[in-house]
């Protein structure tokens, strides 16, 4: 694995562990930061796969677009979409006010990443891990 593909999924594993960390927390948990951490982990994840097989990708956050890169290379991915497409939609959802994320939307959005992690996971020839 090559040391861009590394600090990819170092990162993702960071946002990951935020995400699960708040969802979890038992004081003032802070539910838009699980839905908004749990779409960072999906991008980066994504973000690995293609830096990995030595695909250039745009600076772009669109989860979905990331897959229509990825598809060319592994059509097992068109499986991750309705995922990717729920994760997707909490980029910026809930990052300014007038929205916020409840319990039952950030289990949804970890539950949906725990999905996507063991995926990419795989897919980068690492342990599935099911945390």
């Amino acid at each position: 694995m090559n040391e861009l593909t590394a600090e990819w999924i170092d990162k993702a594993e960071g946002d990951y562990a935020t995400a699960g960390r708040e969802f979890r927390a038992r004081k003032n948990p802070n539910y838009d930061a699980v839905c908004f951490h749990a779409q960072q982990a999906a991008e980066k994840y994504l973000k690995a796969y293609l830096q990995e097989r030595a695909m250039v990708f745009p600076r772009i956050h669109n989860l979905i677009q990331l897959l229509e890169l990825c598809l060319p290379l592994d059509t097992g991915f068109e499986f991750q979409r309705n995922l990717l497409i729920r994760l997707d939609r909490y980029s910026v959802r809930f990052r300014y006010p007038g929205e916020s994320a409840d319990k039952d939307e950030a289990r949804a959005a970890f539950e949906t990443i725990r999905m996507v992690r063991r995926f990419m996971r795989t897919k980068l020839g690492l342990t599935a891990d099911t945390r």
